[in-house]
Formats: C-alpha cells, structure tokens, sequence
C-alpha cells in the first residue's frame, strides 16, 4: 500500500509552486478551492511519480479565523532535517538529474553515502528539509535481523555516513 499524498500548509503558494514544479520537477495536477472555518482555501496537488496516487499538496490558507503570525514549520523546534520528505530516486543516475536540477535553479544540495542509499537534500521555500534517494543495494535478511536489534537497544552504536559532500549553487556550471 503505498501513500495517496502527503498535505502540508504553505504561507507562500507562488513560490511553493515554483519550487516543487521547477527544481522538484513535480506536475500540478489539481486545485481544489473551498471554505475553510470564515475564510477560504486552495487544495494544491502535486504528482511526485509515475502512478497516479502519489502526491505531494499544500494548502494555500485564507482563513479570517487563522492568526496572522501562524506557522508552516514542520521542524516543531527540532534540529534542521529531522522532520523531512524523501522521495524516491530511481537509480544513482536519476539522483545526479535531481542533484544538478536543484544546483541549476539556485538550490545548495548536500549529498550523504549512508552506505546502503544515497541521498541529497536541499531546503523548499518553507525551509522544510527535501530529499531524493535511491537504494544501492537490496536489503538482506541479516539487514531486517540487524534492524530489529538495533531497535531494542537502549543505546546502539552509531552509524557514520561512507561519504558527505556539498555542492554550491554558485559553483554550478551545468
């Protein structure tokens, strides 16, 4: 069973829009627009993928009843990147098409080896953490074994990245 979408509130729609169509490479494939509490909304649908049941939206909010400082953080005050979207690559190919899309419309992309995935990251206009990764080995029975240890362990032994690497907007030269 796979996820129909993800829908998270925006305070600016236009750039948004601009983000997830031009540097995601995502395609707005419906609007919905109706009354929320005294004010009205827009329902923004953004394909992620190949089927037709995996998207991204966002609620552009016009609510009388909303305070004028309301926030779209989903950090929650946690430390930059815990709470993110990843979204799937479909090989290491693809992950470099995403990684210089985001470099060539002005977006810093941080690359990490985890040793099992790769994946990049880069900022959306919210300041919310995305990613792209992609798997580069299929997981194995002693992974699932490993997994479930490390899970039952007060304090496991951490992990450390293969590799890490920034890449500069401003040094793009695609």
């Amino acid at each position: 069973m796979g996820i129909h979408h993800l829908a998270f509130a925006t305070r600016d729609i236009d750039a948004t829009h601009e983000f997830y169509t031009r540097a995601m490479g995502f395609e707005l494939v419906k609007v919905e627009a109706g009354r929320i509490g005294d004010g009205w909304a827009k329902h923004v649908f953004y394909s992620t993928g190949p089927a037709r049941d995996q998207m991204i939206a966002f609620w552009d909010l016009h609510d009388v009843d909303l305070p004028a400082d309301w926030s779209a953080d989903i950090g929650l005050g946690l430390p930059p990147g815990v709470n993110h979207l990843a979204f799937s690559a479909d090989d290491l190919d693809d992950l470099a098409r995403h990684r210089d899309r985001w470099l060539s419309c002005g977006h810093d992309v941080m690359e990490i080896d985890h040793d099992w995935c790769i994946s990049i990251y880069a900022a959306d206009p919210n300041g919310w953490m995305v990613e792209f990764c992609t798997l580069t080995r299929d997981f194995s029975d002693q992974d699932r074994a490993e997994a479930l240890e490390k899970l039952k362990q007060p304090k496991p032994e951490l992990n450390e990245p293969k590799g890490h690497k920034i890449y500069k907007a401003a040094d793009y030269r695609g």
